[in-house]
């Protein structure tokens, strides 16, 4: 097949791979860039570190918390020089109230709404603002949640005022008494999360698709290892129980205690307080990720 070499260039960014790897997984995958990703891991070529994840675009994520409503949104702009303008981040931060006063939960609804304070739509202040920055700005997603009954947490990384960042994460959470500890053990939480990004709570939430995919590449890795069906098959389940530990978050080690998964944190913080702790749900967004 005729191969394109802006298709390679791609493949070699995101993987990490050399070229002729590359065309040889493009050829394998008929020109399918994520199953020439899939081929170069079963072959053990792949040794990036999660190239595939990262962007060139910048701007902010902002997350913002008013009594039992949050949101978290990400604005993208073409580089960190608008990203760090005040008048940028006047945008992010007022358009969170404008997704709070409104209770928005999607980008079409949010578009269309009258920007706080402003006679205007959101529409047409982002115009507005792309006119006066000089670079192409884009309100790339959002999540807005409210709930009388659970209580809510925020973090921020790489953070440049207090509600935005580069990376954001907000934690729905149950608990029976809410205090200052409380408020310290789930920004701890929201650490944890922002350092470890896990795709699910636990491991019965996990993508059942995702597990057999990385089981299918786990066995294609061993099948030249000759060792037979029945081994290769608990080395499978192994790898597959470190793949949990990797990405679900109660089964995750605490990144600021490694002796103790997160499931045992919260179980320990519960019993020493008396508490019935409970993480509900959690969103993180980084900044430009796919």
């Amino acid at each position: 097949m005729n191969l394109k070499s802006e298709d390679i260039k791609v493949l070699r960014d995101k993987s990490g791979a050399g070229m002729m790897d590359c065309k040889k997984a493009l050829e394998e995958s008929n020109g399918n860039i994520e199953k020439a990703i899939e081929w170069l891991r079963k072959k053990g070529i792949n040794t990036a570190q999660k190239k595939s994840s990262r962007s060139a675009s910048d701007g902010l994520v902002t997350v913002k918390i008013e009594k039992n409503s949050g949101v978290i949104l990400e604005v993208n702009a073409e580089t960190d020089f608008v990203a760090r303008n005040e008048n940028f981040q006047t945008f992010c931060d007022d358009l969170a109230s404008t997704c709070l006063n409104n209770q928005t939960k999607s980008l079409n609804d949010l578009l269309v709404s009258k920007f706080i304070s402003s006679e205007l739509s959101v529409q047409e202040n982002l115009t507005n603002i792309i006119s006066k920055l000089g670079e192409n700005i884009i309100i790339r997603r959002l999540f807005f949640t409210e709930n009388d009954n659970s209580s809510l947490q925020k973090y921020l990384h790489n953070a440049i005022n207090s509600n935005s960042g580069k990376i954001g994460v907000l934690l729905s959470f149950d608990v029976n008494e809410n205090s200052e500890i409380v408020e310290e053990f789930t920004k701890n939480i929201c650490m944890h999360i922002a350092a470890t990004d896990p795709k699910s709570i636990h491991i019965e939430d996990l993508d059942t698709e995702l597990v057999n995919k990385e089981r299918s590449i786990y066995l294609d890795q061993m099948k030249s290892s000759g060792k037979p069906e029945d081994i290769l098959n608990k080395i499978v389940e192994g790898k597959i129980k470190k793949f949990y530990e990797e990405v679900c978050l109660m089964e995750q080690y605490f990144v600021m205690d490694t002796k103790i998964r997160i499931k045992e944190y919260i179980s320990d913080f519960n019993k020493e307080h008396n508490l019935d702790f409970k993480i509900k749900n959690y969103v993180i967004f980084k900044l430009g990720q796919e």
